[in-house]
């Protein structure tokens, strides 16, 4: 009597559960999952580019030397079974599918891949593994893995040797650079490393596109140093000469700083507006600072103009009446020049007034290489 009591005691109750489950709006009961595979994330951002990994990591758990090429981790393509009847890759992971996101387009080793969320699975080998970024992010595992939705196949090389064994799965990030980054699945002593590479120029370009349709094309110091960034990237010219303009426009607030001008006439100097491009470098140059008029002729010693560089740090000597940083400037231009005694004048001068103990070593050094009679 009393089980016959607890049966029907407890109908009313998996009813109510199932409505539950039923109704799409109602919460269910949240509890911890027990810690058997961790929830994990993992994200780096390469330029303008962010990529991000979800994924469960299992543990090794004492099964060292039977993860690869077994039930945990199966080798090339198996039915699963569970009601799966496709062949299927490793899931990268365990639980649910594991999903890779790229927020612009990159290339995988190589092989070019559209900005987008993908499920990340592994066709696991003896010498080498196949990388697949599939449409599916929603699946479990991959037990309903489908072919037809891969995105990009590529192949990696495995290596197996690594000193300690990792307990859990980890998405590591490693060797980057401006543009690109090494991803690596490790896990026992298994490591499986792809390179992720960005258009940093392009992709910045984009963003800089999007950011100056919105409000920040109203911003001058924003129109200007995205203008600056073109010029010094050399793409995008008559779009930058646009952004310039504005960014020197009273009614919008701009101010007709040295920086905004000469930046302005960088790019008419690109577009090959050569004589508007020194008229305005002539006003831009009369609302120079001393230390951004020693940087232009610094720049233009750089680029190999030695006699308009020493026309800048004539102009900057004048203007400024010898303070600091002109006799450096003058030092150089003279050096440039060839004209070593006039150089070293102007060292000894400069290293008088040298601000702060870096600039008073450099020109002690400057001083003693003069002296020498070599040119700096």
């Amino acid at each position: 009597m009393f089980k016959f009591i607890k049966v029907y005691s407890r109908i009313p109750l998996l009813i109510v559960f199932l409505l539950v489950v039923a109704t799409g709006n109602a919460q269910l009961l949240q509890l911890p999952d027990g810690g058997v595979n961790f929830k994990s994330n993992a994200g780096r951002k390469v330029g303008m580019t962010d990529i991000e990994i979800n994924w469960n990591a299992p543990g090794v758990k004492g099964r060292e030397g039977k993860i690869w090429g077994t039930s945990v981790a199966n080798y090339g393509f198996e039915v699963l079974g569970f009601g799966s009847n496709m062949p299927s890759p490793w899931r990268a992971g365990a639980n649910e599918s594991t999903t890779i996101s790229f927020s612009t387009d990159v290339t995988i080793n190589g092989k070019s891949l559209a900005a987008g969320t993908y499920g990340f699975f592994i066709a696991l080998y003896t010498d080498s593994c196949t990388l697949i970024f599939n449409k599916n992010t929603k699946g479990w595992g991959s037990y309903f893995y489908n072919s037809n939705l891969d995105v990009l196949r590529v192949t990696t090389l495995q290596q197996k040797d690594m000193k300690e064994s990792k307990e859990r799965l980890e998405y590591t990030f490693a060797k980057q650079t401006a543009n690109t980054i090494e991803v690596a699945l490790e896990w026992e002593r298994w490591r499986i490393p792809f390179t992720v590479t960005t258009d940093v120029k392009q992709t910045t370009l984009a963003y800089l596109k999007s950011q100056m349709s919105g409000a920040m094309g109203f911003d001058p110091p924003s129109l200007e140093t995205a203008a600056g960034w073109c010029l010094q990237n050399e793409v995008n010219y008559e779009e930058a000469l646009n952004w310039a303009n504005s960014a020197v426009d009273p009614n919008l607030g701009g101010v007709k700083t040295f920086r905004a001008l000469s930046t302005k006439a960088g790019l008419l100097n690109k577009l090959n507006r050569q004589q508007e491009a020194d008229e305005l470098m002539t006003v831009a140059l009369d609302n120079a600072t001393s230390i951004e008029m020693h940087g232009y002729g610094r720049q233009l010693l750089t680029q190999n103009k030695v006699k308009e560089a020493m026309q800048v740090f004539q102009k900057n000597y004048d203007k400024y009446k010898g303070a600091w940083p002109t006799n450096v400037g003058m030092m150089r231009g003279y050096s440039a020049s060839g004209n070593l005694k006039k150089a070293l004048e102007h060292a000894k001068l400069a290293l008088a007034q040298a601000p702060d103990a870096g600039n008073k070593s450099a020109l002690e050094q400057a001083v003693q290489k003069l002296t020498e009679g070599k040119p700096l």
